[in-house]
């Protein structure tokens, strides 16, 4: 269920840095440059941390119960 949300964000960051890049002017001077720089800096580290959570994220196995896996013991506190 955790791959599907990082897929999805990282699809929706996708498409924000996509309607977004064109609009930003890294070049210009003073505050709307630095904002560009660090808007474009910020989506690149939620990109690069869903994907690298989405690639490592642990896969799903299934698990056979075998005879010694059913039976647990208990603990005794005596």
């Amino acid at each position: 269920m955790k791959r599907n949300r990082y897929l999805l964000c990282l699809l929706l960051c996708g498409y924000l840095l996509y309607t977004a890049v064109p609009r930003l002017s890294v070049t210009a001077e003073g505050l709307q440059g630095a904002f560009s720089i660090t808007w474009l800096a910020f989506a690149l580290v939620v990109a690069a941390g869903n994907l690298t959570a989405w690639l490592y994220s642990p896969k799903r196995r299934i698990q056979k119960q075998g005879p010694e896996k059913a039976r647990k013991r208990a603990r005794s506190f005596y």
